[in-house]
């Protein structure tokens, strides 16, 4: 039996988080993982971008011939999800399609009342429920289906459910997706203990919180480690529900001597100055905390109990460590107001967050919200027949408007990106030898968002290159950094400062003499000063890479030797 889960795609594209939706759903590789481990042929298709080339979903599923496929429905790809489901049930009639996840979970009757491509829906956890499934199907004994808890489908026409799947208690019991798939997502938990209004983990997974074990976790990383994937987010609603927990995970880390550096979430009230030292040392390098809005009475009507002072102390102390606090933002809510966006601007200008995403509230089933929206207006599940991905909550309040709304999300965002300098400068990093070279790493990196990444692209952020190379030097200060020593060299070139661009990258050369990239700047600085032969004595030592061979080639040339520059020409042209 042949069976493929796929991610489908959005409806709308995405300005400033792509990244958010373009990863398959972690949950999508442990019903995968439990699939194989129990001899199945599955493979999972991330079919989050094939919007922009329909063409190739006919093609791929006539190829690959699946019996059953099983959508990840989130929500803003439940018509994709549709769509993708049409095409394989119009190329064979017989395939069985299955949707699940949150989406499919709170709006099961919805789809099967309404679409009959959808042959059944997997509610909440789907390892076990899909893999009984499958089983089921394959036996030849479909009406067996029935005594499955977890499971929606139709009898007689109507839609009709099973009993809630138990929970998985003990999630180390589950079959581990990194030893059949490489993924950068992970998470340590399921379940929030908090209860914001606008989200829908509560329901989904439960307020209790369940635990991976800390040897589980981190053979899942050593496991992806070893396949090559250095760099991790660790997904969880809040990593650090359990210190303790998250400390061991830290720990382990380290002493598997594991190189790699990883995003968080975690939240304001969970966090304090032990862990934020272990988190550090183990990689993290970002942590994202859900503060809302910089109004109380907003945080208070969203359900986010968490105190402005409580705020301010863990974003003062996530940055001390040298780890990036990201700060989660959302306006167009209830009662919100010039004034309430001036109270979020005020509290941004006190906690200085070095990234921010700022988000319009929606409303989603499975949320308080949306049950509350339902009461208001009296309106049912038909809502979604229209081709919408979500409803917005500035939309069901006559007191805002979409220009409001436009000027708000402008606003916030103006402000944050034109005091992003003085944020920068306020870093104060504390005083640990040990930690060191991991400041040296945050600043390091932090620079290279304003040199060449992210912050690069932004208008409205002025003296980006001062900025850039103020951390450069900084990071050179706490410890030796390639990164850092390179991205000042290149930062002379451009202001053709090439003397100190050679100097720059001299003391560079004395820690990294091996270092392919900074030899090929400090090579480049010397042609631009026209020493062929000492920039010549650079690239010949990098013959496999072609900059530097391309780079030899015209030195070769300057120095009057034509055969060894036509040599160098005719292999760089013979290079991938």
């Amino acid at each position: 039996m042949k069976i493929l889960l796929i991610y489908p795609y959005f409806l709308e594209a995405r300005v400033f988080t792509t990244a958010d939706v373009g990863p398959v759903p972690l949950g999508v590789y442990y019903v995968a993982a439990a699939l194989k481990a129990d001899s199945y042929d599955v493979e999972i298709l991330n079919w989050h971008d094939i919007s922009a080339t329909p063409e190739k979903i006919g093609k791929i599923l006539r190829e690959k011939k699946p019996d059953v496929i099983g959508f990840s429905i989130l929500h803003g790809n439940r018509w994709g999800g549709i769509d993708i489901a049409r095409v394989a049930r119009q190329i064979d009639p017989r395939v069985t399609i299955v949707f699940g996840g949150v989406g499919a979970t709170f709006l099961w009757e919805h789809f099967l009342t309404h679409f009959k491509e959808v042959d059944y829906i997997v509610i909440g956890e789907g390892e076990h429920t899909f893999l009984n499934l499958v089983r089921h199907l394959e036996s030849g004994h479909p009406e067996a289906i029935e005594s499955l808890d977890g499971l929606a489908f139709r009898k007689d026409g109507l839609a009709v459910r099973t009993a809630d799947a138990p929970a998985v208690t003990f999630l180390d019991d589950l079959p581990d997706p990194a030893r059949y798939f490489a993924y950068p997502h992970l998470a340590l938990t399921r379940g929030c203990a908090g209860n914001c209004n606008f989200c829908g983990s509560p329901r989904f997974w439960g307020r209790h919180v369940r635990f991976h074990s800390a040897d589980y976790f981190v053979g899942q990383i050593q496991r992806l480690y070893q396949r090559g994937i250095h760099f991790f987010y660790f997904s969880d609603d809040t990593f650090t529900v359990s210190k303790k927990r998250a400390i061991e995970v830290c720990k382990k880390i380290i002493e598997k001597k594991l190189d790699i550096t990883w995003n968080a979430i975690s939240r304001v009230d969970h966090i304090n100055e032990d862990i934020l030292f272990w988190m550090r040392k183990a990689g993290c390098v970002q942590i994202s905390y859900g503060v809302e809005s910089g109004s109380e009475k907003i945080r208070n009507l969203l359900q986010k109990k968490i105190a402005t002072d409580t705020i301010l102390n863990a974003f003062t102390l996530t940055q001390s460590y040298g780890i990036m606090a990201r700060a989660y933002f959302i306006y167009g809510c209830p009662e919100e107001s010039w004034q309430t966006v001036q109270e979020t601007i005020d509290l941004i200008g006190q906690i200085k967050p070095l990234s921010t995403v700022f988000y319009i509230l929606d409303i989603f089933p499975g949320t308080q919200l949306y049950e509350d929206y339902k009461h208001r207006f009296g309106h049912n599940e038909d809502i979604w027949l229209n081709r919408i991905e979500d409803i917005m909550y500035f939309e069901t309040d006559p007191d805002l408007s979409s220009e409001l709304i436009l000027a708000f999300g402008q606003k916030l965002r103006t402000y944050f990106n034109e005091n992003l300098s003085r944020f920068v400068e306020a870093i104060d990093l504390i005083d640990s030898e040990e930690l060191y070279p991991q400041h040296s790493n945050f600043c390091s990196r932090l620079a290279m968002t304003f040199d060449y990444g992210d912050y690069a692209r932004i208008e409205e952020i002025e003296n980006k290159d001062r900025i850039a190379a103020n951390l450069y030097q900084r990071a050179i200060s706490y410890h030796p950094n390639a990164e850092a020593f390179l991205g000042l060299g290149i930062l002379f070139q451009k202001r053709g400062a090439n003397r100190e661009a050679v100097d720059i990258l001299s003391r560079g050369l004395t820690h990294f003499p091996g270092d392919g990239r900074l030899n090929i700047c400090m090579g480049v600085s010397l042609m631009n000063l026209e020493q062929w032969d000492r920039a010549l004595s650079h690239f010949l030592e990098f013959q496999n890479v072609k900059e530097a061979v391309r780079f030899a080639a015209l030195c070769y040339r300057s120095l009057g030797d034509e055969k060894k520059a036509a040599g160098f020409q005719k292999t760089f042209e013979q290079m991938e």
